[in-house]
């Protein structure tokens, strides 16, 4: 880890991201107001079969963060709180939609708390017009054909 890094606010924002949504890029544009860089993180998990390929995800949410170099995306596999310690990364940042994103994301706070207790969580909660928006529905309304462009960003083109 450079020491450069070492003395900034460095946030990783982990999901699987297929796709990114509205709601995912409003949480990384809210959190620079926060942190000074945030690793869009994309957690590979051999058992899930995912709609998009990892490659095109990534290509995607960079297309969306081109002009801001606070913003990088990466895969990763296993922990979160072991990439955070690799990518010299002291929070997790995580949206919160409603009460149910609460209890389950407070309890995986908890537990990467006990893992690692240099790691803290820090929630943001959703803007109301994202709250109804994740990637389970707009991949529904993908494979339905309907028009999923109001809940993705203007980058992600879907074919």
């Amino acid at each position: 880890m450079s020491e450069s890094v070492s003395n900034k606010k460095v946030a990783v924002f982990p999901g699987s991201y297929d796709p990114f949504t509205r709601g995912h890029e409003s949480i990384v544009k809210r959190g620079l107001e926060v942190f000074d860089k945030i690793i869009v993180a994309i957690g590979v998990n051999s058992g899930k079969d995912y709609m998009f390929p990892l490659e095109k995800r990534i290509a995607w949410i960079e297309e969306v963060f081109q002009n801001d170099n606070r913003v990088e995306v990466k895969s990763f596999t296993g922990l979160t709180v072991d990439f955070c310690n690799d990518e010299g990364a002291k929070y997790i940042l995580r949206g919160l939609r409603n009460t149910r994103d609460f209890e389950f994301e407070s309890e995986i706070g908890t537990l990467n708390r006990s893992l690692n207790g240099h790691i803290e969580t820090v929630f943001l909660i959703s803007l109301p017009q994202f709250a109804a928006i994740n990637s389970t529905i707009v991949r529904e309304i993908i494979r339905n054909n309907g028009n999923f462009t109001p809940f993705v960003p203007d980058q992600i083109q879907i074919t």
